[in-house]
């Protein structure tokens, strides 16, 4: 008999979101270019009209259309408490992918490669990934980027010079990964089963015959594109993440395997986590600061030679600026 999942009764999306994507979208709205995009892009209908795009091209779910999904779709929002369940449209396409669309009433668009390819409980843990991208408020950003990048900026018109552009493209790439780490675990909070979640994650990597693959395998290929053997293999890594949409799967069964073995992730589904309506504002240096505190442990940890050389000048200028602290106090008192 399958166990109950727990409903995550008034969950606030703190819960789930990732330091680096919190600091990363703290950055992102400092930049003056953004609002002028934001009211170009939305203040007509260009919501309206990547709806109706879809309304025309592909097939929404629902209780007689891809029903599967629709049911998956309304569980997944059960458990998370969603304010609202979002539309989702299945579009004919061989690739895994999916994504939030919109602005007011954001929508899911899941590739049709997902449907014929995922179990119940991995899709559930797809469908979640994307309303947890929707609850932290990640579908306005991802659909600037998605028209910036598909559009064309040739064709936009926006009120701002290119180089500005270029710019917020790219801080909205970097914005974009890591908010794929925050939605991870929000899937997995869903699933509430790490091993659908690496499962998942090793089928995005290799395809969909997971009689050719092992998850114990896959767990010891991330740890060892972890651990790297030189410096220049941490360079390596870093360059070929550029350009990049998603991070790459290994990476992502790392960071979702550290937060649950952290304890997160079981205090969450234990009850203890922040309420949606006991949400503070956090400033700009508190998001940062929580970034810069997690990257700094991510790096410690690491067996990556990179990060170890990082680690130690971390640790070297922390030397350097305690002594000074110590010198001037002597010198100048407190």
């Amino acid at each position: 008999m399958e166990h109950a999942r727990k409903i995550l009764k008034n969950i606030s999306p703190n819960a789930w979101e990732h330091p680096a994507d919190r600091a990363a979208m703290a950055a992102l709205k400092q930049l003056p270019v953004l609002e002028d995009v934001i009211k170009t892009l939305f203040g007509g209908t260009s919501e309206r009209s990547l709806r109706y795009l879809f309304l025309a091209s592909a097939v929404r779910s629902s209780p007689t259309q891809f029903e599967r999904v629709h049911r998956l779709t309304t569980e997944a929002c059960n458990i998370l408490d969603a304010p609202q369940v979002p539309e989702v449209f299945i579009a004919q396409n061989p690739t895994y992918n999916a994504m939030a669309v919109g602005f007011r009433t954001p929508f899911i668009v899941l590739h049709s490669a997902l449907e014929d390819s995922l179990s119940d409980d991995e899709l559930l843990g797809v469908v979640a990934h994307e309303v947890g991208h929707i609850m932290s408020g990640h579908a306005l950003y991802k659909t600037i980027l998605y028209l910036l990048v598909n559009i064309g900026l040739q064709l936009l018109h926006l009120p701002v010079g290119r180089a500005g552009l270029i710019s917020l493209i790219m801080a909205l790439r970097e914005w974009d990964r890591k908010s794929e780490l925050s939605a991870d675990r929000a899937a997995l909070l869903v699933t509430q089963s790490t091993d659908t979640a690496y499962t998942t994650l090793m089928k995005l990597a290799g395809g969909s015959k997971t009689d050719q693959m092992n998850i114990e395998e896959f767990v010891a290929q991330a740890a060892e594109y972890d651990r790297g053997d030189t410096v220049l293999d941490g360079v390596y890594k870093l360059v070929n993440l550029l350009g990049q949409t998603h991070p790459f799967p290994v990476l992502r069964l790392s960071e979702l395997k550290t937060w649950v073995e952290a304890g997160s992730y079981d205090k969450i589904l234990e009850g203890s986590y922040p309420q949606r309506d006991q949400d503070e504002r956090e400033d700009l240096f508190t998001r940062f600061q929580e970034a810069a505190d997690a990257y700094r442990d991510e790096i410690h940890r690491s067996e990556d030679p990179l990060a170890q050389v990082v680690d130690n000048l971390n640790q070297h200028f922390e030397k350097a600026r305690t002594q000074a602290e110590d010198l001037f106090k002597n010198l100048f008192g407190r």
